[in-house]
């Protein structure tokens, strides 16, 4: 059986030595290599991990390295489906069986695609790391890759970068759009191409196709994350529970939940699971880059897990695909569209609730130590909306300390007076644009 694997990872390696690069848009990610340590970069699938791995050896080619020294690999091949963990250092046997001459004397490039089937597979990265003169990258889909038993298995020997479908920017970019200067051309240049990102969405496959196709393209993303990424990776033995659960949140996106509320959903369609059940599948969820949880901003980690949980999409467009429509609206995919923006940015995402149970949709904490309140509103035409979102604003940044805060709209700009401080509101596409100078190192 080993002989056999063996001669199949060969065949593997020499049709990555042939595969044809993507061109690929440029993205904002800028992975720093260190020599030494393992690159991971992780992300939701489809969202161009690849694609920015085939970027770096295109580079690495055109500094020199030969073709022949990198090793790329990936683990959905399904030639590749019975290797385990006790089988990867067939994957090094390998590789020097067809290129004997380069061991102990050239350095190897390894690129590793969605390693993380492979069970305990940071020993194997670990091991190679230690004994082989090679830089490794390694793409994977799930977010335990930046978990400290990660980070403990590999001794320090690696670095995580997250990556995320197209922000606005990088939308733009690929839609070779040139957005320098807040000219009155380029404002309404944005502002319609903003339109066709609302619409579109991020992930890079779907950016020039047509309606139709791209919802197909997007359910087929969903029904490989489920099955591939949920009930398949985590053996679930009521997989239609996790669809049901999934298309329910995905239906009300932008809401807040219970687990109770859940919980009682799929106990009227007959599913027979625990509450601690459903809490796993929206940790695993999460671990997919599929759903976030956003809890409320709380000093006790113990209230803050008591109330009521706010959920968000990987992808705005996705979200229009999957859904029937009858319960989603645009205030609420606008808001998913801020959210996954500032995700990009940090992790340190909440929702605020003032003392008189105002609230304010996003408390972000930044990289330098700030607070940033941000609202989320279609229009504030309506004096109704206004004065509700300007007087949970105003009080939270009195509660906070703030000066300042914003509120994000679709089309409306205006700088608003509140008490010693001021409230900036802005469009969608700006807020977005402005967020791209925030992320985090």
């Amino acid at each position: 059986m080993s002989d056999v694997l063996l001669e199949q990872i060969k065949q593997v390696i020499v049709d990555g030595q042939a595969h044809h690069f993507k061109n690929a848009s440029k993205r904002t990610l800028e992975i720093s290599v260190i020599p030494g340590k393992a690159t991971i970069c992780i992300g939701v699938r489809r969202c161009g991990k690849s694609t920015y791995m085939d970027h770096i050896m295109q580079n690495l080619i055109k500094d020199g390295i030969d073709r022949k020294n990198i090793l790329h690999l990936d683990f959905f091949d399904d030639r590749l489906h019975a290797l385990h963990h006790n089988d990867l250092d067939l994957v090094i046997k390998a590789y020097f069986s067809l290129y004997p001459n380069k061991k102990n004397s050239e350095k190897i490039y390894c690129f590793f695609d969605e390693i993380q089937e492979i069970k305990n597979w940071e020993l194997f990265i670990n091991r190679i790391m230690r004994t082989e003169d090679c830089q490794i990258y390694i793409t994977g889909s799930s977010a335990k890759m930046l978990s400290k038993e990660i980070a403990t298995a590999m001794r320090g020997r690696a670095l995580s970068w997250e990556m995320f479908p197209y922000s606005f920017l990088e939308f733009l970019t690929a839609r070779e759009i040139m957005y320098d200067s807040p000219t009155t051309k380029n404002k309404l240049l944005a502002a319609n191409e903003f339109n066709e990102f609302m619409e579109i969405g991020g992930f890079p496959e779907v950016t020039n196709l047509t309606r139709q196709l791209r919802i197909k393209t997007h359910q087929e993303y969903f029904n490989t994350l489920i099955f591939r990424d949920l009930i398949e990776r985590h053996d679930i033995a009521n997989p239609k529970s996790v669809i049901d659960l999934a298309h329910f949140l995905i239906e009300n996106i932008a809401s807040k939940h219970s687990i109770n509320r859940m919980h009682g959903y799929l106990q009227a369609l007959q599913h027979k699971v625990s509450k601690n059940t459903i809490g796993q599948y929206l940790a695993w969820f999460e671990d997919a880059y599929f759903l976030f949880q956003v809890f409320i901003y709380d000093a006790s980690i113990k209230r803050a897990q008591a109330n009521d949980k706010k959920i968000y999409c990987i992808d705005h467009s996705l979200v229009r695909s999957i859904a029937s429509g009858i319960l989603v609206n645009s205030g609420h995919l606008l808001e998913n569209v801020i959210f996954t923006a500032l995700r990009n940015i940090t992790e340190k995402i909440y929702y605020y609730r003032t003392t008189k149970s105002k609230e304010v949709d996003f408390i972000v904490l930044l990289a330098n130590g700030a607070k940033m309140l941000v609202q989320v509103c279609e229009s504030m035409r309506e004096q109704k909306t206004y004065d509700r979102e300007i007087t949970a604003l105003t009080e939270a940044m009195q509660e906070l300390k703030l000066q300042t805060s914003i509120i994000v709209t679709k089309s409306e700009e205006k700088l608003l007076g509140v008490g010693s401080g001021e409230i900036r509101v802005m469009t969608a596409w700006q807020f977005m644009l402005e967020l791209e100078y925030l992320k985090e190192p």
